[in-house]
């Protein structure tokens, strides 16, 4: 069986790799669309990267360790970041071109409601946030979970706002329907 440190560093750099793809392949001015982003996009990437930053530091100095076996948390981890990078994707495909990195509307964009979207409206974020909660328990730290998760959230959260304003401008009463039977980033449970 693969070491876990080598696994642990080969779903990182797929992880990372995935994310750089999209920051390429996926920017709204590629398509000659009007980025409604209001920076929301470099304030997500420097959460993410000085929490990831702090969270690492707090794992290698164990701060606040979590209890039992290391290898137990390792993999209960890597499983989260899997399972977060498999959500993420699989709102991604549904957007099919729809999907940016950053936030822009499209002319004549429609309303996506299906498959993932039918019960989560930003299922790309929830995601992100399986994987980032997984990365901290990979960490085998509870502060590397707290200072990787709190930031980050509360970032997406703000991407969330202006994204669904952006949303609710060019859809008007679709969106607000729409947002009224789905839950914003965890299904029949989270309502923000």
């Amino acid at each position: 069986m693969m070491n876990l440190n080598l696994l642990f560093i080969v779903i990182s750099a797929v992880w990372i790799s995935s994310e750089l793809v999209l920051l390429v392949t996926k920017r709204s001015q590629n398509r000659g669309t009007e980025s409604a982003d209001s920076g929301s996009q470099r304030i997500l990437w420097l959460a993410i990267t000085l929490s990831i930053a702090t969270g690492y530091l707090a794992a290698a100095n164990r701060l606040l360790p979590l209890p039992g076996d290391l290898h137990v948390w390792r993999i209960a981890g890597l499983i989260l970041i899997v399972a977060g990078l498999a959500v993420r994707w699989t709102a991604i495909l549904a957007l099919k071109e729809l999907f940016t990195v950053d936030v822009a509307i499209a002319t004549g964009q429609h309303l996506v409601d299906r498959g993932i979207y039918r019960w989560v409206r930003h299922p790309s974020y929830t995601g992100m946030l399986v994987s980032f909660l997984g990365l901290g328990i990979a960490f085998g730290s509870l502060f590397s979970v707290v200072i990787i998760l709190i930031p980050t959230t509360l970032a997406i959260l703000h991407r969330v706002r202006i994204e669904e304003a952006a949303l609710n401008t060019a859809l008007g009463a679709e969106y607000a329907l729409y947002a009224r039977r789905t839950r914003r980033l965890i299904p029949f449970l989270f309502l923000v």
